[in-house]
């Protein structure tokens, strides 16, 4: 079975149609999290690790497909936020983008990339807010172009350290990138159970965003 499997996946990888597909994995990815991008990103970097596919390639069309996506999403938060915050848990999640936003301003874009689920509410938000595009599109660089950068190592190295058996450089790379995302997961955890709560002044948190949002318009105008 895993013989089956393994070539399966050689004869997807060493595919030319692989660079296309990784970029169309990437791109709905930035507004449709389910699809696994980040797995297909790790897996292509094991199997560059013997030489096919190309992992500079691998990295560029993840990071153009990352980068492609997040901007669909943010149009899409542009014109229909009000309706996509409907329902118990996207509203959690736009809550803690719009607080996340409001205190780290497009930063919070690039650290919402590790965070399954968080990028695509941190673009929606952004684009709802009216955040600006011109400052949006230089953090979404950095951010999409990192994400791609390290998945493609992450599944590289454990190729190179099991060069001869792709499975377990498979399982290794699947571990270490798991490994950082609770680990990232559990210190933000922490730090905001740390963090001592602001006291009450009669203005919302929707209110603070309106006016990061107002501020964010008078710039861009």
């Amino acid at each position: 079975m895993s013989q089956a499997l393994l070539d399966l996946l050689n004869n997807v990888m060493t595919s030319p149609w692989v660079y296309l597909a990784l970029f169309a994995l990437a791109a709905v990815d930035g507004f449709f999290p389910a699809v696994p991008s980040e797995t297909a990103v790790i897996t292509a970097g094991v199997f560059a690790a013997t030489g096919k596919p190309n992992l500079a390639l691998v990295i560029l069309v993840a990071a153009l497909g990352a980068f492609a996506g997040d901007h669909i999403s943010y149009l899409i938060g542009r014109h229909s936020v009000g309706r996509l915050r409907r329902g118990r848990r996207a509203g959690a999640a736009f809550d803690w983008a719009s607080k996340a936003l409001a205190e780290r301003g497009g930063m919070v874009l690039v650290i919402a990339r590790y965070i399954p689920g968080g990028r695509t509410a941190v673009t929606l938000t952004m684009g709802g807010v009216r955040y600006p595009l011109r400052s949006f599109t230089p953090f979404d660089a950095l951010a999409a172009g990192s994400w791609a950068l390290y998945s493609g190592l992450v599944g590289y190295l454990g190729g190179m350290a099991f060069e001869n058996d792709p499975i377990k450089g498979l399982l290794l790379g699947f571990t270490v990138a798991v490994t950082i995302a609770v680990t990232t997961e559990i210190v933000r955890h922490v730090r905001r159970r740390r963090a001592v709560p602001p006291p009450v002044t009669g203005t919302s948190s929707r209110d603070s965003l309106a006016k990061v949002s107002g501020a964010r318009d008078d710039q861009a105008d």
